[in-house]
Order: C-alpha cells, then structure tokens, then sequence
C-alpha cells in the first residue's frame, strides 16, 4: 500500500546565471533519509530516496554527505558537517526524506528516536527545519533544500495539535518554494523503489541544460500523471536568476537518443528494447524496419567509439534503464564511467522484477499520459496484453487502494479486453474519486455514444471537472470546442485562456496551438508563432521545429533566415517521425535553395556531407539526412 508522505519542498537561492558550471568542491549536498522509526510507523522509500539522490547528485559533481535512519544526535552531527563543508561552496542543496510535520507555523523533521507524547515534545525530540535553515543561511552560495516528508500526523491523538502538511517558508527574495503536492492534500510515499516526486526528479536532473524551473514543471507534469492528478507538486518563487543541474548544452530527446544509440552499437536486443520502451516512437518504423530485415551492417558515419560510449553513458544517466547499464558495462569495461555505472546499476531493478503498479503502468498507461520513466501504449498495443494488463492493474489496485489511477489504468486495459461495460463502471469509480485521465476518457466516451448512451452535456461537465483540476487534455478538448462554437456557445476569449493555461503549465500540445493561433493573426502578434513553436518542440511536440522552419525560410511573420530554418530542420530531423527527412530527400523544392544551403553546410559541418554545397538535393545529400538522423546529432554543429 502507498503510505502517505508530505511535501516536498525546495529552497533555491539563485546567484548567478553560470551558477550550474561548478566542480565537485562547489557543490556539497546532505543527503538524508529516515525510514526505521522506533516509535512510529515506518515508511518503505525514504532510505531508498536519500541513496538514490546522492547516487544522483555525485554525478552531477555534488560532494555528498549521505545519512540513513538518523537519529536526532545523527542528523545534528550531519548538519554540522555540512555546514563545515559547505562554507565556501558555490551550491549548497539539503534533501530530506522520512517523517515530517507542522505545529504553529513551525515545520519539524522526525529523526528515527523521536518519542512524542505531545505538542510540547516537538521541539526537543525533532530537528526544526528553520534550524537547518539557519545554518545554510551562513553559506554564501546557492541554495537548495529538498524535503519529502509525511503529511500525515504520524503520533496520532497525542499530537492533536499537529497539523497536516508542512508549512509554507516566506518569499524572501531569491528563494523559490517547490512543494511535491498542492497545499493542504497528501503527497504519495510511491509505489516502487520511489516516492513519485523523488522518481521523477531522478529522471529530470540528468536533462542537459534544463532550467531549473522547466524542470520543475517536468516533475510537476510527471508526478501528476503517475497519480492521476491526485498530488500536483506546488511552488512559489521569487527567483530572478536561473540555475540547471546538468549544464550540457541541450540536445536530443531521450526517445531519440536512445534510437540514436541502439542503431550506433549496432545491437538487435537493444533495439528491441527501443521498440519494446517506445511503441509508438517517432522512430518506430525505422526500428521495426531493422529488426525485420536484419540491416545490422548499416553504415553510421559518425560511430566513433569514445563518442557512442559517453553517449550511451548519457542515456543510461538519463533514463535509468538497466540494460543500458549493462550495456556499457560489456562494451566499455575499461571506460571512465564504469565505477558510476555499476553504483547505478545496483539500485535498479531488472524489468522482470517490477511490482504490480510498475507492470500496470508499462502496460496500460495511454499515450498522452507518458512521462520520462513510462512511456505511453497504443490501444492497439493494449489490446494484445489485455489479460496480462488486467491481471497486473488489478493487483495494484489492490496494491495502492488510495490511488483511483490504477483503478483508471485497470478501465483502460478491460475495454482493450473488450468488456466496455466494466470498463465503463470502472473509468466512472476512477472519474469520481478524482482520477484526471478516467475523467477524460469517460468523456470522450459519453461525447461519441461509444459502448453507452451519448450524452453531450455529461461530456463536457466531465472535461470542464477535469480541466478545473489541473488536465491539459480537457482544457485543450474546451478550448476546440469553445473555437467551434457548435456544442457550446462560441468563446474564443475563453478558449485562449484554456489553451494558455494548459501551455503555462508544461503542455506542449497547447504550446503548439497558441502557436498557429499567432501565426493566423488571432492572438499576439505573428512574430509570436516562431517562439511558441520553438518552446512546443523543445517540450516535446517536435512539429513545431518543422513550423518554426516554414516562418523562418519564408519570412512569414518573421524576418527571413535561412540559417536558422536550417537548424530547425536538422532538428526536426533527429526528433519526428520522419516527415522532415521525407520533405528535405522527396519534396525539397518546398524549401528555398537558400535554406537547403545551410542545411547542406550544417551537415558538412558535422562530418556527415562531403559533397557541393550547392543548395540542391541529391544521393549524397539524403546519405547525409539518414546518417544524421541515425545517430550523427551534434549540437555543437547547431545553436544551443
């Protein structure tokens, strides 16, 4: 069962835009997670959490002082050592994990001894936060404070003055505040090895040159996705400066690198696992197409094995996926990484051994609820795992009662089974209990009459329910058809705000829609277009660089630069489904010759074009494209 656990917090201090630059003695983090209570209630992820994180963070070039289940002297001389370390680093950053509560304003954490009676026993069995607070306030650089504490009160009657929840820290200047779940609700201890809010941090400090706010949107996207809207991770800030964890410049998406880097090694099981991650990835087709015809002696121009080797080694980073690990391992046993990897390795469980909730989520988990640990599943996909689907949804069901995600996952699979009438039943349990995905589906359903009655009004007071709770598709759903004015009265005003929110808060879907709103005149100004499309594909709607590039080789809206249409495209490229490739070998007459010359010049740059560049398309020129999109992205050839 999930326990409940409470918010997580986090503290920055920004100081200077070049902050994320550091060496290992800049940045020193404490690292604390607390799970073996002696007079309370245990909880299963904490202790996993605080060596995930450091294991994390050392990559990152933190030095990290590492506690588990502390007792209050343990956390005091913890604190004391980071305070000596941290004098002088550049980034100082604090996580705590474990029990955690609030009384009169005041926010104590709960070392594995505290013995609790009351109220008044607050003070002297736990550690304040303010304390801990205090001590960074004397260091003289960045800022960060992590805290993944209970929401729950964990003494019971005794300490009936205790409230739920931690309480909110001002808004001093420079600080920001990021709490795991919205003020007042019950953030989740998680289903797996992971609190939800801990996963998905680990799986978005490794994205090269993210911004610590878009990263926190990320994680505030993923973590509402994994419970299904029930924990929205929460922030106020007051930051003026910007900060990333990994300062690499950035370059592909992880599904692509991860394509880029199977068709590198030239390794049939890895592309299988490519296929087996990413059903319906941009490079599917490609995939399947190789593992069908064996094309195993395919030539990738830039494979140079110190390159393919920090590539992999950036993949398995990122997306913490075993057999990558492994992967590295086997082919690089001497390689510089090789301690890091297998310290990772362990800490990850093989595929075969995920939990009931973990099998759920690969399985069932529908496509536009992918996050960066769980891919998305076609229905039609879905449809040949039902009973395996069904089997692992029921369990977690079973598994973590208080989350009616699972009992939506659980929906999904029994109508890909067929039975739509206990589908039904069960997307109508999830949709009550406030289940953001249920209530879309069930929607959708009611909207087309499919396995029920139609019934047009309960639609949309379902998407209109879902979209006040926080779900970019029913917001987007309003937005079309407040535009279309055809089941509700016409509102354009509205639909804007609908589509604005929803981009605001990570939808790069609705990015992408304000996107051709501009471009057609009807919000902003038509220069706007060529930003909103930029920022849909670097959030993942990898269209809008194909967009971006038609405003930019033509002039439309925007001043004419052929250069930069070019890196739009050499992007698009790498990233969608193949439509740029297509467009750049068979129709390149749709681009100006000018922007097919910078194309031409960017690929010569990259090694990958060894012919005239000459604004003309030709055998040598689509070699270029294919290897490009293969595995030879460079970001130094492009703008970062």
């Amino acid at each position: 069962m999930a326990l409940l656990r409470c918010a997580v917090l986090v503290v920055i201090v920004a100081l200077s835009a070049g902050a994320g630059a550091l060496h290992a003695a800049e940045r020193v983090a404490l690292i604390i997670g607390n799970s073996e209570y002696e007079a309370v209630e245990s909880l299963e992820n904490p202790k996993n959490d605080a060596l995930d994180m450091s294991v994390a963070l050392e990559g990152l070039g933190f030095e990290v002082i590492l506690g588990r289940d502390l007792t209050r002297d343990g956390m005091a001389q913890s604190t004391a050592e980071f305070a000596a370390a941290a004098q002088d680093a550049e980034v100082a950053l604090f996580f705590y994990a474990g029990h955690g509560f609030q009384v009169d304003g005041q926010n104590y954490l709960v070392p594995t001894d505290a013995r609790i009676s009351s109220t008044e026993d607050s003070t002297g069995q736990t550690v304040s936060v303010n304390e801990i607070l205090g001590r960074m306030e004397e260091m003289p650089g960045l800022k960060l404070v992590f805290l993944d504490a209970c929401r729950n009160n964990p003494f019971g009657a005794s300490m009936a003055g205790a409230q739920e929840g931690l309480a909110r820290i001002g808004t001093e200047a420079d600080f920001m505040f990021a709490y795991a779940t919205q003020p007042g609700n019950v953030a989740y201890d998680g289903t797996g090895r992971n609190s939800f809010f801990t996963q998905a941090l680990l799986h978005q400090l490794y994205a090269p040159g993210q911004t610590i706010s878009d990263m926190m949107i990320a994680v505030r996207r993923d973590v509402m996705t994994a419970t299904g809207g029930q924990q929205i991770p929460w922030e106020n800030s007051s930051l003026t400066r910007q900060f990333a964890f990994d300062t690499r410049p950035p370059g592909v998406s992880q599904e692509t690198m991860f394509y880029q880097v199977a068709t590198g090694a030239r390794d049939d099981a890895l592309m299988r696992l490519y296929v087996d991650l990413y059903p319906q990835g941009a490079h599917l087709g490609e995939a399947l197409a190789w593992l069908e015809t064996g094309t195993r002696t395919r030539s990738i121009e830039r494979s140079d094995p110190a390159e393919q080797a920090d590539k992999l080694w950036a993949l398995a980073q990122r997306s913490r996926v075993r057999p990558l690990l492994q992967l590295y391992l086997d082919r690089y046993p001497e390689g510089r990484n090789v301690e890091d990897a297998r310290q990772l390795l362990a800490l990850l469980p093989e595929l075969q051994d995920s939990n009931p909730a973990a099998l759920c989520e690969r399985l069932a988990t529908h496509p536009r609820d992918a996050t960066a640990g769980t891919s998305g599943v076609p229905f039609e996909r879905l449809q040949r795992n039902a009973v395996s689907a069904i089997q692992a949804c029921s369990a977690a069901v079973t598994q973590s009662p208080n989350l009616p995600h699972y009992v939506a996952l659980l929906a999904r699979a029994t109508a890909a089974s067929g039975d739509l009438g206990r589908a039904l039943a069960l997307y109508e349990t999830a949709a009550d209990r406030g289940d953001l995905r249920a209530m879309v589906s069930l929607a959708q359903l009611k909207e087309s009459g499919n396995g029920t009655a139609q019934d047009i009004p309960g639609a949309i007071q379902l998407y209109e329910r879902a979209a006040e709770a926080g779900s970019h598709d029913a917001m987007i759903n309003l937005a079309v058809t407040l535009f279309e004015g055809q089941i509700l009265p016409k509102d354009d005003a509205r639909a804007i705000a609908l589509l604005e929110r929803a981009s605001e808060e990570g939808s790069a879907k609705a990015t992408f829609n304000l996107g051709v709103l501009a471009q057609d005149n009807l919000i902003g100004q038509p220069e706007d277009a060529l930003s909103y499309f930029r920022r849909a594909a670097r959030e993942g709607e990898f269209q809008g660089y194909r967009a971006a590039a038609i405003l930019l080789d033509e002039g439309r809206g925007v001043p004419r630069d052929p250069a930069a249409a070019a890196d739009m495209l050499l992007r698009a490229t790498a990233e969608d489904n193949g439509q740029v490739l297509a467009d750049l070998t068979e129709r390149s007459d749709r681009w100006s010759r000018e922007t097919i010359t910078q194309v031409q010049r960017l690929l010569a740059d990259a090694g990958l074009y060894r012919s005239e560049v000459d604004g003309l398309p030709g055998p040598a020129f689509s070699a270029a494209l294919t290897g490009w999109r293969n595995g030879g992205f460079d970001v130094a050839v492009l703008g970062d």
